[in-house]
């Protein structure tokens, strides 16, 4: 053919791939997600150690999260975080859940639970009595979940936004639906993340087929204050007798009168109204049908933290049908449209099942948190969207909110303009926020790696004034002590808790302050990130916090040598004096809230310095001795930390179940040596990521292990507060994604066999040759654009060009 520009040739290119029939094809990717990836562990039947997942009916970032609340036996793994547990017993069906999180459960709140019989030993005041087993096999799809009771009853459940669906089918006999308004996730082992429940009321209408009323619940993981959830549920069938009742509360409460060391009492029936507060009763309702009626119960609930009226009227207008499957076809239709279809790849018979389940799994839990409550904030008056449930930003900073960026700018936006709304009316942007509460803070203040990265990559609809200000906030003042349990040396809500040392020291010292090598690591992204925000807001403070973010240097002891390598992150005291006495990097401890570290190592956190590699390569002796460190971490049988849940089943010091190891596969672009990120981050997807009830490696933590294994699957990793992205290996031969609201980035694989054959050969972008194994935002991910691979089976050196960026290069 005759030849033609460049410019030309990459234009017909680009119409002749978007014009593909994949663009356009009516797929159901919801058929390829398994909800029960990540619900269970190593040890079979137990959820400890897996992904803390829930499990139910949920649409993307809702409210509501409907699905069945378990007790696990073995109390010593016992992990309930997410309500589903493999085997534990049945005591509710809830309205409210979070995913993917360890520590204390939260939420659990407004239950129903089907019951047989109310005869003794049956106490309504106690789960005990009338807790079931499951048996046969619980069924998950997206939009639905569907079990069957010992008793009996088969559970099928749905969900809109802010309601949810229930379907009690009975056998022969007796049908009766416990409302527990005191219902919540207990916390099995006690300790000071305990939920309580202070108070709550109930209503009945004449007839018995509706009831409104409120819980409130205090306490769960981030210690929160009490949240009030408002309810509104409703019968299809009036029941023949509906009955509120009330009892004593002899659950132990901190800081509230209890009688704990009482029995439980039996419940007392009353009329159509029952209220408690702090200091009272426990109350619900009773409905009950008679034997002659339908076998089958079907109940709606919507639920607000407004007003009960709210809770009816999302009730109404969100489930109009008493047809389920109407909920749970409408629930996928969403999912498909606002989701999956995001990201788009052949769905032939020739196509690898198991990594097509991978991805859209993963993609849908990623979506369940957090929850979009515009509308719905009980605290402040305030035309900004309003969200809840972040998780927590530590654990989603990294590489989860990269991807939001891309493919829900939309929501994203609205993640955003919440953080900094909740310091405009509160104080503080938090790290974690859970039932309109901050908390809990696992190390930096880690909401400013969020707004940094939204602002080098150019994201509209923020006040970035309003945004700086609530980051120097962080950055310059110490939050109040909270004296909490869980850290009595600082607060542990929200801010900078060791930030007193940051400013006097340029560290945290570790005879001051608890996790001081990991939140010196962590303050010193920070201050980067404000240094980044500065450039538009305040220029005078760059150098400022520019200099702030090389004080990682201050804790690096040159001299600390372990298995042949020397120079890592260690402890230094308030005299300045490093104290290495019997000191082994590779050990944090209990690697928890008063550790040296928080959830990995400081061999680990040695590697995390995202915004100077170039320091931190030559502080580990330069580029030979960098590599052969990182191969080190790889190796099996390495690891000398017990990390017990984070890190089950994992032997090397290299720990993808935990966030702050999410890059270092990756860090071998750093010295252009691509191929071994490709080698040993797909032998840590392939090792730990499975199509099976065990499929991830921990804690899912809000969705950011599985984001972790989309960008891998994508084949890019995004360098957390730059607009970069490290070039890596796809592992589908044709990806269209639609990214930045209405534009379409195409990224394509010629010779790709997922065994053997995911090497690198070259790399052409925009269809220009590309010799850097890096690309920046601005190349791909604004308008558009195409990325084409070709792999082979060869470990290839393929990159000429300049490593990847150090942009926050300080020497101090």
């Amino acid at each position: 053919m005759a030849y033609l520009p460049g410019f030309i040739m990459f234009y017909l290119t680009m119409m002749l791939m978007l014009c593909s029939p994949l663009v356009t094809a009516q797929v159901d990717y919801a058929q390829y997600v398994k909800p029960l990836i990540g619900s269970e562990g190593p040890f079979p039947g137990l959820a400890f150690g897996g992904g803390d997942i829930f499990v139910g009916g949920a649409l993307p970032f809702g409210v509501v999260k409907v699905g069945i609340d378990t007790y696990e036996d073995n109390v010593t793994f016992s992990t309930l975080n997410g309500g589903f547990t493999p085997e534990g017993r049945v005591t509710a069906i809830s309205m409210m859940h979070e995913s993917g999180t360890g520590g204390g459960p939260k939420y659990g709140l407004v239950p129903s639970m089907p019951l047989t019989t109310v005869d003794a030993p049956v106490n309504l005041l106690d789960n005990r009595t009338y807790w079931q087993k499951r048996v046969g096999i619980d069924t998950a799809q997206v939009g639905y979940y569907a079990t069957q009771l010992e008793n009996g009853v088969g559970v099928e459940l749905s969900a809109s936004r802010h309601s949810g669906i229930m379907q009690y089918t009975f056998p022969a006999g007796e049908k009766h639906v416990l409302v527990d308004i005191s219902h919540y996730l207990p916390s099995e082992t006690g300790g000071s993340d305990v939920q309580a429940y202070v108070g709550g009321a109930i209503d009945l209408q004449p007839g018995g087929n509706i009831y409104t009323g409120y819980t409130s619940v205090g306490g769960g993981w981030n210690e929160g204050a009490p949240i009030t959830a408002y309810f509104c549920g409703e019968f299809e069938e009036a029941p023949a007798q509906a009955r509120t009742f009330s009892g004593r509360n002899t659950e132990p409460m901190q800081r509230y009168h209890t009688w704990s060391d009482g029995p439980v009492p039996q419940a007392m029936y009353g009329n159509l109204s029952e209220v408690s507060g702090p200091l009272n009763d426990r109350v619900g309702a009773l409905f009950s049908w008679s034997n002659s009626s339908s076998s089958t119960v079907k109940t709606r609930v919507g639920i607000s933290f407004i007003s009960a009226d709210k809770a009816c009227n999302f009730k109404n207008q969100e489930i109009k049908s008493w047809n389920l499957n109407d909920t749970v076809d409408a629930a996928v239709q969403e999912w498909n449209q606002d989701v999956f279809s995001k990201i788009q790849v052949p769905t032939d018979e020739s196509q690898n099942r198991t990594n097509l389940v991978l991805l859209y799994s993963s993609l849908y839990f990623m979506h369940l948190m957090p929850s979009d409550r515009t509308g719905e904030n009980p605290l402040w008056q305030s035309g900004e969207p309003s969200w809840d449930d972040f998780y927590t930003l530590w654990d989603i900073f990294r590489c989860t909110v990269s991807l939001y960026h891309l493919i829900q700018p939309s929501y994203y936006q609205g993640m955003i303009r919440s953080l900094i709304d909740i310091w405009r009316f509160e104080g503080f942007m938090p790290d974690g926020r859970s039932g309109n509460y901050n908390g809990l803070v696992q190390g930096g203040s880690n909401a400013d790696n969020v707004l940094a990265d939204a602002y080098v990559k150019g994201l509209p609809g923020i006040n970035w004034t309003a945004g700086y200000q609530a980051m120097v906030k962080d950055a310059e003042v110490v939050p109040y002590n909270t004296f909490s349990y869980t850290d009595f040396t600082a607060s542990v809500k929200e801010g900078r808790g060791a930030l007193s040392d940051w400013l006097a020291l340029g560290y945290v010292s570790s005879d001051g302050s608890t996790r001081a090598v990991s939140r010196t690591v962590e303050y010193a992204l920070n201050d980067y990130s404000l240094s980044l925000v500065a450039k538009g807001e305040a220029p005078g403070d760059v150098q400022k916090y520019l200099n702030r973010s090389a004080n990682w240097q201050n804790i690096w002891a040159h001299n600390v040598t372990h298995k042949n390598f020397t120079g890592f992150l260690a402890p230094r005291l308030l005299n300045g004096m490093f104290n290495l006495t019997d000191y082994n990097p590779a050990l944090c401890g209990e690697c928890e809230w008063s550790a040296i570290s928080y959830e990995a190592t400081p061999f680990e956190y040695s590697f995390t310095i995202p915004h100077d590699m170039e320091t931190l390569i030559q502080s580990m002796g330069g580029p030979d001795e960098f590599e052969r460190r990182l191969d080190y971490i790889h190796l099996p049988d390495t690891s000398e930390q017990n990390l017990g849940a984070n890190g089950a089943a994992i032997t090397s010091i290299m720990n993808i179940g935990n966030e702050p190891d999410f890059a270092t596969p990756y860090l071998y672009n750093y010295i252009n040596k691509q191929y071994k990120s490709v080698q040993h981050a797909r032998d840590l997807a392939n090792q730990y990521f499975h199509d099976a009830n065990y499929g991830v490696p921990g804690n899912s933590d809000a969705g950011a292990l599985n984001s972790w294994l989309i960008w891998q699957m994508l084949g890019l990793y995004p360098v957390v507060t730059q607009p970069v992205y490290l070039i890596e290996s796809p592992w589908f031969s044709d990806i269209n994604m639609t990214i930045n609201g209405n534009a379409t980035l195409r990224i394509t694989a010629t010779r790709l066999d997922n065994k053997d054959g995911y090497y690198v050969q070259s790399v052409k972008v925009n269809g220009q040759s590309w010799g850097r194994n890096w690309l920046e935002h601005s190349d791909v991910m604004v308008n558009g654009g195409t990325i084409e691979f070709e792999l082979g089976s060869e470990m290839t050196r393929w990159e000429t060009g300049e490593i990847p960026p150090s942009p926050g290069h300080v020497v101090l």
